[in-house]
């Protein structure tokens, strides 16, 4: 019998974790009869209209009121199986499966690093009612294996995410070009939330060094703060810059801002996956990302991309090398469209989660 699933997610952002749920509640669709619990007004919850779609706010002080109201729509449609993606959502659903009658399975896909584990009776507690652990990259499964008890360990699963073949609408990518003035230059793209942990500094300070040549930032996302995104318009002027430098905003079209760009650029210190290398390399951009995390599982060095130590010095060097050698773009770009497609192609990534699911 299959099974009825609910994917949760209360967080307030719109990045790649929120996506991952927003596709897996898609997928799952395609499957069986599946629901997606969001907060409401949120970014999330404006990205997504579903009949199957229900909301409720969380309580970081008192999350024994929201779990109960999940727990009701647990049991009035018959939920079997609960997959959260938000680390703040583990005490909402793991309540609500014990209010609940129907007590469904709980899976956890963990997106970001784990560097201890809280091993107090209450966090023991949580652990032990989660019935399976999704890591997104090996390095994250050993992790959960490495910090969490044996005694409260669930179950480990290791599946990566992935990405369809982009559907390009290029009468709106031509359009895109135009609106933003980029000609004929050398594009290097940043695509993702606006914030420090990013690195959009870096990619600025790293095309200050690239002078005398015709290379341009694009930098697509939504700010996170306003005092982060005043900084960065402050040194594109301080570096003389503001010609050489576009900030789009937030943006659904990613395929076809990533197909305005020569080069894409990943510069986070702890980048648990990087959802963006593998949307970069499935439009056949070419992507430098830090050499450390999930980038190193994904790229291999010189042959479907380029890594690099974080800093602007070799930032630069990189873009360099590639904006000079368009025969090394080209097999770059090659190279990576290949591994996409044999290794982190989405529907089969996402049927390997629903056979998880099915077999727990």
């Amino acid at each position: 019998m299959q099974k009825k699933i609910l994917e949760l997610c209360l967080s307030p952002d719109l990045g790649g974790l929120e996506l991952c749920a927003a596709d897996y509640f898609k997928y799952f669709q395609t499957k069986t009869e599946a629901y997606l619990c969001v907060a409401p007004d949120k970014k999330l919850d404006a990205f997504i209209e579903d009949t199957h779609k229900f909301t409720f706010r969380r309580s970081k002080f008192f999350p024994l009121f929201p779990a109960r109201k999940l727990a009701r729509f647990i049991d009035e449609n018959e939920i079997d199986f609960i997959h959260f993606h938000w680390t703040r959502d583990i005490a909402t659903a793991v309540l609500a499966k014990v209010l609940s009658k129907r007590k469904p399975q709980l899976m956890q896909s963990r997106h970001m690093t784990m560097t201890r584990f809280k091993s107090d009776f209450y966090h023991k507690w949580l652990y032990k009612n989660i019935d399976i652990m999704h890591a997104v990259t090996q390095q994250v499964q050993e992790q959960l294996v490495r910090f969490t008890p044996d005694e409260v360990r669930p179950k480990v699963e290791m599946v990566y995410l992935g990405v369809d073949e982009p559907n390009i609408n290029i009468d709106k990518v031509a359009s895109l070009k135009e609106k933003y003035n980029l000609q004929e230059s050398f594009i290097v793209g940043m695509i993702g939330r606006i914030e420090e942990g990013k690195g959009q500094y870096l990619l600025l300070d790293a095309l200050a060094k690239l002078k005398g040549f015709d290379i341009k930032v694009l930098i697509v996302g939504a700010a996170m703060s306003e005092e982060y995104i005043e900084e960065l318009y402050k040194k594109v002027k301080k570096l003389g810059i503001e010609e050489r430098v576009v900030f789009t905003g937030f943006t659904k079209d990613v395929h076809e801002h990533l197909q305005l760009c020569d080069l894409s650029v990943l510069a986070t210190p702890k980048e648990t996956f990087g959802l963006v290398i593998i949307e970069s390399m499935a439009n056949g951009v070419p992507v430098i990302a830090t050499n450390r995390g999930g980038p190193l599982e994904i790229i291999d060095d010189g042959i479907d991309g380029l890594l690099f130590n974080r800093t602007s010095e070799e930032l630069a060097e990189k873009i360099e090398s590639v904006y000079k050698e368009r025969t090394l773009k080209e097999s770059l770009a090659k190279a990576a469209k290949e591994k996409v497609a044999s290794k982190f192609n989405k529907t089969t990534q996402m049927q390997k989660m629903y056979e998880v699911i099915s077999e727990s």
